[in-house]
């Protein structure tokens, strides 16, 4: 049975997939760095890190680090959850 952020991620995919941009969702494993956000994308030649959530969970500290980075250099970061899974498609088809 799929989970409610697992559901979030597939919306994700689906709009990404459907502008043709170039994703990934990093393994979570020991040997990997923790808080990277749930999907990594591509568009347009620009940076794009995705923390998917469910409901009213929230993003830990350490993902919010990750997302700071991001944004620090240039690149776009993004918390989505159910509510608001439209940002994310306004805000790629921003990218010029």
């Amino acid at each position: 049975m799929a989970t409610p952020e697992s559901k979030v991620k597939k919306k994700v995919k689906k709009i990404l997939d459907d502008l043709g941009a170039y994703h990934f969702s990093p393994m979570a494993t020991g040997f990997g760095r923790s808080g990277v956000p749930d999907i990594i994308a591509c568009y347009k030649g620009k940076f794009i890190g995705i923390e998917c959530k469910s409901g009213d969970n929230k993003p830990t500290l350490l993902q919010l680090r990750n997302i700071e980075d991001i944004k620090r250099n240039q690149g776009l970061a993004i918390v989505i959850n159910e509510d608001n899974i439209e940002t994310l498609l306004a805000l790629v088809k921003e990218i010029q």
